[in-house]
């Protein structure tokens, strides 16, 4: 195995120690590399947990006669998390500035949906633009964040991945349908479609430990999807933000935002192969830093 790039996160040198170990029984090697790509992908997760539990926290216990506004604390948090991340190596500069990408179109995102009631921010707060507060930015960048980071990480391969062009042409229609289909017909299910099409013999290829694993890749777009609904549910729990229905008593989510954010997936997925550039499967594997 190759030791990691000089300049690599943490994690890097965390990895290749935990990646160096053996087992004599064949059991003890499956128990192990299940293990060993539960702790990857929840350290892909880092970001969005960190998140999370900070929505969860302030909900439960921040006091409501403090000083600063329960919004702009988490505003000021998300940025220290990203700041302490990039100072402690724990985050790459290449996957800070997938996080900035994010922010930017997620927000613009926000701005629109939030003045046409699709969704609000109950809560008064300073660090906003129009009705939407900076914090929100931020849900999106952890989307971008955990792609980023996963697919580092795993060190994802691929077969029969489609032109370059495609994807691009087909993450610009959805994000232009999500704002679109307020004034025109709705065409997701013809994004669906597409998406199918241009992914269905696409497999990717991850790396728990020594042995490439392989799943079709519209699979692993559903498992995230749903990963990201349960995460919104826990949002709205903590009334982060709230749907049209969840004012006086929370409800979950409606199962059709899953829908959405698969197709949020395509665009978040082709983001980040600007950077991280799709390699095929049969290439050398380089290290991961």
């Amino acid at each position: 195995m190759l030791a990691p790039l000089e300049g690599a996160t943490r994690f890097a040198r965390i990895r290749e120690k935990l990646e160096r170990l053996d087992f004599p029984k064949r059991w003890q090697r499956w128990l192990y590399e299940f293990l060993l790509f539960g702790f990857k992908q929840g350290w892909a997760c880092l970001f969005g947990g960190a998140m999370l539990a900070l929505l969860l926290a302030t909900h439960l216990f921040y006091p409501d006669n403090a000083p600063l506004a329960r919004y702009d604390f988490l505003t000021l948090a998300a940025v220290a998390i990203q700041a302490a991340m990039l100072a402690l190596r724990l985050e790459s500069w290449a996957e800070a500035k997938v996080i900035l990408i994010f922010h930017i179109v997620g927000t613009i995102m926000e701005l629109f949906k939030t003045a046409n009631g699709s969704w609000i921010y109950p809560e008064a707060s300073l660090l906003r633009i129009g009705d939407v507060p900076l914090f929100s930015g931020f849900m999106y960048a952890a989307v971008g964040s955990y792609i980023a980071r996963v697919w580092r990480i795993f060190d994802f391969r691929y077969s029969h991945y489609p032109p370059r062009w495609a994807t691009l042409a087909l993450a610009a229609a959805i994000y232009i349908n999500f704002f679109a289909h307020h004034w025109l017909p709705d065409i997701r299910w013809l994004l669906f479609g597409a998406t199918a099409l241009l992914f269905w013999r696409t497999w990717v290829y991850y790396t728990p430990w020594r042995v490439p694993r392989r799943m079709p890749l519209l699979i692993g777009f559903f498992l995230v999807a749903l990963f990201i609904w349960f995460a919104e549910n826990i949002g709205t729990f903590a009334r982060a933000w709230t749907y049209p229905g969840q004012e006086a008593v929370w409800e979950p989510v409606s199962l059709a935002k899953l829908g959405s954010w698969y197709l949020l997936m395509i665009i978040s997925f082709v983001l980040v192969s600007l950077i991280h550039r799709p390699c095929a499967a049969s290439q050398p594997r380089g290290d991961l830093a």
